[in-house]
């Protein structure tokens, strides 16, 4: 297994964090940010980035007058993130093998 092969999306702390994040269930921006102690700016840029590859649905809508943002894991992101979290094992069972050699 290469350490190349590690999807860009997972390739950064604040990205990886969103994701795993959002693995329990869809999340407001606001409870994101607080999660992740991102900036506003930073955490905006993440998610687009997150959108635009397919990782995460985002979900604007007016509560009670005021803007909310929500986002959820795609099944796509889902997905990704369990064959991520295999590479990793598979990575450590290298490791692992190669210290008993």
């Amino acid at each position: 297994m290469e350490i190349n092969a590690i999807p860009e999306a997972f390739q950064t702390k604040l990205r990886l964090a969103v994701l795993s994040a959002l693995l329990t269930g869809k999340k407001n921006f606001r409870d994101l940010k607080q999660m992740t102690g991102a900036t506003d700016g930073n955490l905006g840029a993440q998610l687009k980035k997150l959108e635009e590859a397919g990782y995460i649905e985002i979900d604007k809508a007016f509560v009670n007058q005021k803007p909310q943002t929500s986002c959820q894991i795609t099944d796509f992101g889902r997905g990704q993130f369990r064959e991520y979290v295999e590479l990793l094992e598979g990575l450590l069972r290298q490791a692992e093998d190669g210290l008993k050699d």
